[in-house]
Formats: structure tokens, C-alpha cells, sequence
């Protein structure tokens, strides 16, 4: 059934069409479609893999698969498959995933062409970066419903896959989702928590809140503690349903301002309305008695799965229907409780599996797509490589499949592909982690597989297994990672690496309270905690720490500094700094009478960005000197009277305070005008100085 390429190719392509090794990532929807269409015209060099197994759902679509395939690897089953339609194609199916080592350079370097058919982001960038690593042709492509899109990538040439931003699945806070749900999105991911925690591997306690009257006392999980009730239905909905809401109900002003409190259901008092469910239909909405009665009878069977599973576990699958009753009663239980809207058995299918309807015409019009790009790629023709749309609804000229004017070129910002860009990471500096740095920068958003960080030669994390660093409970500014700080990231299984700039941000943002990228120092909110008046916090730096309080120098030099609260008052720091923006270092309040207040080092950003102690200073105040005729003597300046009560006293010979020879005339500079005396401190740049030297003064008051 292969197409005859002698009289389809021009001479110069045929031998392209048959020689050409060409890899297809992917074997679901596009990858079923742009198989079949490789086959039936020729090519004689095809490799295809893929990680998943064919599943009910798929056949819709998945045209290569049937019932008989349920259960088998999507890639041996597509071969097997399209071999029927041309036995004389040689084909290498790989059951894999396309990120593990084994799949590096060496495999990549194999290919004159890489088809990407994925619907993961993580997957599609982890290839992207190995085409560019290895400088080869990538066609990436996708559906959405009854729209999609081919793009052609090539190192140097176009746009990559990661030049254009593309959107951040949402995350939802955990407290909302535990404590406060509002939305029905909110209830599902909560279900779906209590199936993992019952019947998974995870059993992290995220929906239980139940405690333990004595603290000492060991508290069961959620999974241990139905195993000690055999699964019983009844029981877990007292205890889901009834005991721990009533837990959330005692926790003080939980609710305080909430319009809607959550209410408790009594298994008891619901179960004499009981009723029926079977045989509903998917779209309809039930009543809360069907759903407590579909919520026991899925504990029921799911308890006989988990028995019969070698793991010990079981994983969550939207189409195992107990499962999925499973989810939907949860769900729309809990919304019952919190005053929710609740949905269908259908919709919530779709939001719980992140389902958006596949069309396999669209599927099929994009596989289409991807061989004449793929042949113009092999031919050259690269500038004829424009990307394709596939629009639900036609233009107004009646299109529905249109195209760029041209290849367009790199991002010189894109951090994948450009030797200029760069990200900046906001961050909490004193609470993000290392470990949150690896698993939610590093891996989860930017895709990164095998991670080696380094900050100013440091290694603070690497992808060798037998290299033993012990920081990642650590905080940044434990690890000495500060507003400024530059970070190195390299994978070398990617080929890949991005320099990163640390911006300390108090709090990120409401979506993404852990940390936020930007591309460019400017796009960064400058309404953030390095512009509060105060900032108290503390700190780990040369292996002290430090208790930062913030602030904002004012104009005048002579003016306090820095205030803590109403117990502690600073005194003022006389000398001048030429920096805007300053941390003061607190250091330990001295309660002994002679002294108020001690502070340490004075901190600040330099011009590099980064923090550092400039000084050690000291001001001591005595005790004496904080009645109120003092306070109203000496307010802002250190004045000095004519008739010697003052509160600063110049020696004649200096030996206390300020030694200044006779020949200085620069630094400090004593002006009588007449009325009474003023000690100036006054900077002139032009003058050099010398000071033989400084001492501590001390303040005195006479009576």
C-alpha cells in the first residue's frame, strides 16, 4: 500500500525519503497519524517511542489501536500495526521515556529529523533542548480541540520551543484546599488528595486534620486509620464528612469572617433517605443521598482492588469507573458541606483528568502537516518551514488553516537557546529552600533533568548521586544566597545551561506563592519589601547570624537610623553612608545600665548587588541620658553649648573622642557663629584627610 516515491519524489528525494533515520516521540493521537502517513509515503528509517499504555479512552482517535491492545505499550502496538500497510519500512519501536539518560546525545546524534507528538510540557522541552544540543531539525506540533498548530525548530534558525512563554498550569494554595475551599475545582483536587492518602502510595497527611489529644501520642494516618476500620464506609464518612469538619469549625477564626461555614453531615440522621444511583446518567446531577451511597459502594470495590494489588498501592485512573465515583461523590459532598456548587459525573471527569475533548480529524489535518514540513525540512527548504495554525473558527478571508509570513527568528532573550538571556528568580530569601529550588524551579518548571548548581564556585547542588550535600533543608540566606546572588545551573544531560539572578521579594505573588521567573530585571514588581520602611528578619552570613532590621537612609545623615519597636529604641548612627538602601544588624539588646542599645555591623547592597557587612560599630547610650531634659537637649545634631552642658565633650587635647591634628581641615569642621557652637560633619571630596586617630565617644552630662 506505500505510496510509489519513484514517480512522488523528484530523483534527488527518493533516496532522501528511504535513507533519511527519522525519530516520531510520541504514538498517541498526531503520533498515530504522522506514522501512518511516513509509511504509506516511503520513509524506510523510522524509530518511535513512548511511555504509556493504551487505555479505553484512547481508541476514540488512536485509529493504530483496538480493544485487543488495551493494556499493551502505545509504541510495539503502532508498529505492529502499521507494518500492515508496508512490511518493507524498518522500524525500532522503544516502551521509554524519551528524558531517561539512556536516550542522550548519542541517540539523538542518530537522526536527520526529530517529530515531536507529545501533550507534555516537561517532555517536549527536555526534547527541544536536545535537537538544539545536537543541532538537529525539530518539528513540534499539537492539538487542542478542534484547533492546533506545526512548528519548525532549528538551533540558530527560528524560534525554539521555549522562546515564548507558555502558560503555568494554575496551583492552588493548600490551605484553601484544605481548609477553605470556594471553588468546585478546589473540592475535586481534594478528592483526589483523599484518594491518594486512602489507596496510594502517598500518604501524606494533606485533607485529614484530625489531632491527637495527648501530643506525645502517635497520630495515625489517614490510610492507617482505615486499615484499623477495615475500610468501612460508614465510618470514614463520620470521620471525613463529620469529625473533621467539626475540627475545622473549633479552630478559631477559621471562619470568622466567612460568609458560608462548612456544615457537618450525619451519616446517621442522611441515612434513613438513602436511594439508588445505578444508572444515572453521566451529565445529571444526583441527589447528596445517591452520592453517599455511590461514596460507600466505591470504598467497597476499591478496598477489593487494593487486596488483589501486588504494590500495596493503587494509582488513580479516570477511566477505572469505581475510582472515578470515588472522586465525584468526594467531591460533590464536600461541596454540599461548604455551600459549592456541585457538577455532573461528566464535568468533573473532565477537570479532575485536565481533559479538553481530542477531535480526530484535528489530529489528523496536523499529522498531515508535520510530513510536508518534515520534507521540506530534509530538503532544505527551511525558510518554507513557517509555523502552521489549525483555527477553530475560519478568518474572516474563511480560513481555517493559516500560516506566518516567515520562519521568525530567535528570542535574544529566550534562556534555552540564547547566549544572552538570563532568568531572575524571585524568591523569599529567608524561606525558600534548596530543596524547593531543585523540585519546583529547576525540575518542575524549567524542566532541567539532571541539575548542577553553582554560586560563586560553589556547588550547592549536583546530579551525582554520590555527592553528599547536605543544604537542601537549608534556606537561601542560610546558604548564603542573597538579593544579588548569581546561580549557575548546568545539565549535562541536556546540554544545558542558564545563569540565574536572585531578587529577594517578601511575598511573590497570591498564584505562585513560592517564587516567580522573569527574564529581565525590569519586569520584576518594584513594589516589594526592599521599598518598606522596616524589614526585621534574620540572616546567616561568614557563619554568624544576624538579625537584619531594614530600612530606607534618609537625606540627612544625622538622623536616626533605624527603630525597632516600643520596647527596644535605637540610638542614632552618626556616621555617614553613602548608600540609599541599608540593613542594620541589630545584634543582641545589653540590658546592663549603662548601655541601651549595641549595634554591630552595619549591612548594605552594594553596587554588585549583593550583601555585605560594611562596618563594625558601636554606639553606646547611658542609661542617664534617657530622662526627658536630655531627650529635649539634644534632638537631632550633637550641639554643643557655650556654657559646657552638652552633651558631647571636647576634650582639649582630643584624647577622649576626636584626635584631629592641626592640620586637618577636611572631615570635621567646628564653625562658631556667634551664638553657640555647632559640631558640623561635613564630606569634601577634595580634601585627603588624615586622621592619626578615632575613639569611642562617650556621652556625659553635667550637672
Amino acid at each position: 500500500m506505500a505510496a510509489n516515491i519513484v514517480g512522488a519524489f523528484k530523483p534527488s528525494m527518493q533516496n532522501v525519503v528511504k535513507t533519511s533515520k527519522i525519530l516520531l516521540v510520541g504514538a498517541g493521537g498526531i503520533g498515530c497519524e504522522v506514522l501512518k502517513n511516513l509509511v504509506l509515503m516511503g520513509f524506510g528509517e523510522l524509530e518511535v517511542i513512548d511511555l504509556d499504555t493504551i487505555e479505553i479512552s484512547n481508541l476514540n482517535r488512536q485509529f493504530l489501536f483496538s480493544k485487543d491492545s488495551v493494556g499493551k505499550p502505545k509504541s510495539h502496538t503502532a508498529k505492529e500495526s502499521v507494518l500492515r500497510f508496508n512490511p518493507n519500512v524498518n522500524i525500532n519501536s522503544h516502551y521509554g521515556d524519551i528524558m531517561d539518560t539512556k536516550y542522550g546525545s548519542a541517540f539523538f546524534n542518530k537522526f536527520k529529523l526529530v517529530i515531536n507528538a507529545l501533550d507534555n510540557k516537561r517532555a517536549r522541552s527536555h526534547v527541544n533542548r536536545m535537537c538544539l544540543s545536537c543541532d538537529i531539525p525539530l518539528i513540534e506540533s499539537g492539538t487542542m480541540g478542534y484547533s492546533g498548530q506545526v512548528e519548525f525548530i532549528k538551533k540558530d534558525f527560528s524560534l525554539c520551543y521555549e522562546c515564548s512563554p507558555k502558560p503555568v498550569p494554575k496551583d492552588y494554595p493548600m490551605c484553601t484546599i484544605r481548609n477553605t475551599p470556594k471553588e468546585p475545582i478546589h473540592c475535586i483536587i481534594w478528592a483526589k488528595f483523599l484518594f491518594s492518602q486512602l489507596f496510594g502510595e502517598n500518604t501524606e497527611e494533606l485533607v485529614s486534620m484530625e489531632e491527637t489529644e495527648d501530643e506525645t501520642e502517635e497520630k495515625l494516618s489517614a490510610r492507617d486509620w482505615a486499615k484499623a476500620n477495615n475500610y468501612d464506609g460508614q465510618k470514614l464518612f463520620k470521620k471525613i464528612f463529620y469529625d473533621d469538619i467539626d475540627y475545622l469549625l473549633n479552630m478559631r477564626d477559621l471562619y470568622k469572617s466567612k460568609s458560608i461555614k462548612p456544615r457537618k453531615l450525619d451519616y446517621v440522621y442522611l441515612n434513613g433517605v438513602k436511594s439508588e444511583y445505578a444508572h444515572e446518567e453521566e451529565s445529571k446531577i444526583l441527589t447528596l443521598p445517591q452520592y453517599i451511597s455511590m461514596f460507600i459502594d466505591s470504598i467497597t470495590s476499591i478496598k477489593e482492588k487494593l487486596d488483589q494489588s501486588k504494590k500495596g498501592y493503587l494509582n488513580w485512573d479516570k477511566d477505572d469507573d469505581d475510582f472515578m465515583n470515588f472522586v465525584v461523590a468526594s467531591t460533590n459532598i464536600r461541596s454540599v458541606i461548604f455551600g459549592i456548587e456541585i457538577k455532573s459525573h461528566f464535568n468533573i471527569k473532565s477537570m479532575a483528568g485536565n481533559i479538553i475533548p481530542a477531535i480526530p480529524t484535528a489530529n489528523a489535518i496536523i499529522g498531515g502537516q508535520i510530513v510536508i514540513h518534515g520534507l521540506r525540512v530534509l530538503e532544505g527548504k527551511y525558510p518554507r518551514c513557517q509555523t502552521v495554525y489549525l483555527r477553530g473558527m475560519p478568518n474572516h478571508k474563511g480560513e481555517i488553516i493559516v500560516k506566518d509570513k516567515i520562519v521568525q527568528k530567535p528570542s535574544p532573550t529566550c534562556t534555552t537557546c540564547s547566549t544572552e538571556g538570563h532568568i531572575v528568580l524571585a524568591v523569599n530569601t529567608f524561606t525558600f529552600t534548596i530543596r524547593q529550588f531543585e523540585d519546583l524551579v529547576l525540575r518542575q518548571r524549567l524542566n532541567i533533568v539532571a541539575p548542577d548548581v553553582l554560586i560563586d564556585g560553589r556547588m550547592i547542588i549536583s546530579s551525582d548521586e554520590d555527592d553528599e550535600l547536605d543544604l537542601y533543608s537549608k534556606t537561601f540566606s542560610e546558604a548564603n544566597i542573597l538579593h544579588g546572588s548569581k546561580i549557575s545551573v548546568d545539565d549535562f544531560l541536556q546540554n544545558y545551561r542558564v545563569q540565574m539572578l536572585v531578587h529577594h521579594k517578601m511575598k511573590v505573588s497570591d498564584e505562585q506563592p513560592e517564587f516567580e521567573l522573569f527574564n529581565n530585571s525590569d519586569d520584576v514588581d518594584k513594589e516589594d519589601d526592599f521599598e518598606q520602611e522596616e524589614y526585621d528578619d534574620e540572616c546567616h552570613i561568614d557563619g554568624e547570624d544576624h538579625k537584619f532590621i531594614y530600612v530606607k537612609q534618609e537625606e540627612s545623615s544625622n538622623e536616626e537610623m533605624a527603630n525597632e519597636s516600643d520596647e527596644d529604641n535605637f540610638s542614632s548612627v552618626e556616621e555617614e553612608l553613602e548608600e540609599t538602601e541599608l540593613f542594620v544588624d541589630a545584634g543582641a539588646v545589653n540590658d546592663a545600665s549603662e548601655t541601651c542599645i549595641k549595634i554591630t555591623n552595619v549591612c548594605s547592597i552594594t553596587e554588585d548587588n549583593t550583601l555585605s557587612i560594611i562596618e563594625e560599630q558601636s554606639a553606646e547610650v547611658p542609661a542617664d541620658s534617657q530622662d526627658e531634659n536630655n531627650e529635649d537637649d539634644a534632638k537631632d545634631n550633637f550641639e554643643i553649648e557655650d556654657d559646657a552642658k552638652d552633651n558631647f565633650e571636647i576634650e582639649d587635647g582630643a584624647k577622649d573622642n576626636f584626635e584631629i591634628e592641626d592640620d586637618a581641615k577636611g572631615d570635621f569642621e567646628i564653625e562658631d557663629d556667634g551664638n553657640e557652637t555647632n559640631l558640623e560633619l561635613k564630606r569634601k571630596a577634595e580634601d585627603n584627610v588624615d586622621t592619626t586617630e578615632t575613639k569611642k565617644s562617650r556621652s556625659s552630662t553635667d550637672e
